[in-house]
């Protein structure tokens, strides 16, 4: 899961409102329960200390959110009087969460939004091909391609002239191949889809795959069901989508943690991951952290960590954060800000699976829940080298 969307959450100090937000019901009783909610969200916030205009903002913004446009609900985060960001949840969350602190309350956003990829599927057929992006919001339209629309067609019969315009058919599709092949890798690209899913025409679909570059075909699968052509979508193709994504999901949570327990080693040797809060803030200090995994039971996720105003400056001890530079840091959780870190940095987030389910749809008794310790890791950008000392 990438972040980069919460950037406006970073390029302005705190403290922060945040507020997570059940829509309830599109009848009388949810109008009115969605009201309740409304005045016991201010109420925290005043009682937490938020200042009156920011409470106005936030009231203001969680009185126009309604299960019409957002059924799972939604998290607002307000600062200086003024909504930032305002979010769609996939998940309704189960109890109202209010915050009012020096850095926005992120973690509960990984569980609520979910961590499926967001999926580009191609509709292909023989000349051509349309894109569509699938993600916690939706689809929407991400271009199409046409390829050339003549010859495109066989004949039955053997004369040597026909012979001849089958070859020349044949070559428009592999064309057309390469060029649907081109279109999407851009697409990929523009889209920054985690994943693509080949739809449609079963001769062109994998003659698509092969045309891909190696990075695009590597992320890339295919499925039998459906096509281009109007009307060809149903209920067993929205199926294979889903499936396909979560397919995904629990194939890139395997093999991270995979390179993780393979990289997680004592400090004798060079090592590719890291857990525990000490060596995971040492590694956001540095920009090290490629992946940041999260395990949402884990008990580090509220320990104490301290900030300052750079998403670098942060450190286990107050005294540590001001000789990063901080005059005055701030106390907060560690997955609050190893998760800002992530953001700011490019890094991505994975949350792994809980023996009670936590992290996916159903529990996975198989899980280990001492990896990574304390529910936080993470896999490096580079190798690092352990102080001997």
């Amino acid at each position: 899961m990438q972040l980069s969307f919460l950037q406006p959450l970073f390029d302005r100090p705190g403290p922060w409102a945040t507020v997570y937000f059940d829509t309830a019901q599109n009848d009388e009783a949810g109008a009115k329960r969605r009201e309740l909610s409304v005045r016991e969200a201010c109420r925290e916030l005043e009682g937490q200390g938020a200042d009156a205009a920011t409470v106005e903002a936030a009231r203001e913004a969680l009185s126009r959110i309604g299960p019409a446009d957002d059924p799972a609900g939604r998290v607002i985060f307000a600062a200086g009087g003024e909504v930032v960001l305002s979010h769609r949840l996939a998940r309704p969350p189960q109890r109202l969460i209010v915050s009012w602190d020096a850095l926005p309350r992120l973690t509960p956003l990984l569980e609520l939004t979910g961590q499926d990829p967001d999926c580009l599927v191609a509709y292909i057929d023989r000349t051509g091909a349309d894109f569509e992006l699938r993600g916690a919001a939706g689809a929407e339209d991400a271009g199409q391609v046409e390829g050339r629309q003549w010859p495109v067609h066989r004949t039955a019969t053997a004369d040597w002239s026909e012979r001849h315009f089958q070859l020349k058919v044949e070559n428009t599709w592999e064309q057309n191949a390469v060029e649907i092949a081109e279109a999407l890798s851009s697409a990929y690209e523009d889209s920054g889809a985690d994943m693509v899913l080949l739809v449609g025409d079963p001769r062109e679909r994998p003659a698509v795959h092969q045309a891909l570059p190696e990075t695009v075909r590597q992320v890339t699968v295919e499925t039998e069901h459906g096509g281009r052509a109007p009307g060809s979508s149903s209920a067993v193709l929205e199926e294979a989508i889903e499936r396909a994504r979560e397919e995904f999901t629990r194939r890139r949570t395997d093999e991270a943690l995979d390179r993780f327990r393979a990289g997680r080693v004592g400090t004798d040797r060079p090592t590719d991951a890291v857990e525990g809060v000490p060596a995971l803030v040492e590694a956001a200090q540095e920009h090290r952290i490629a992946t940041l995994l999260i395990r949402l039971d884990g008990a580090d996720l509220a320990r104490e960590t301290w900030v300052g105003a750079g998403p670098d400056q942060l450190a286990v001890g107050r005294s540590d954060a001001r000789a990063l530079g901080e005059s005055e840091p701030v106390s907060v959780r560690a997955d609050d800000a190893l998760l800002r870190a992530a953001a700011v940095t490019a890094a991505d987030v994975l949350v792994l699976p809980s023996p009670n389910g936590d992290g996916f749809e159903g529990p996975d008794d198989s899980v280990d829940a001492s990896v990574p310790s304390g529910g936080l890791g993470a896999l490096l950008r580079w190798t690092y080298e352990p102080n001997s000392a």
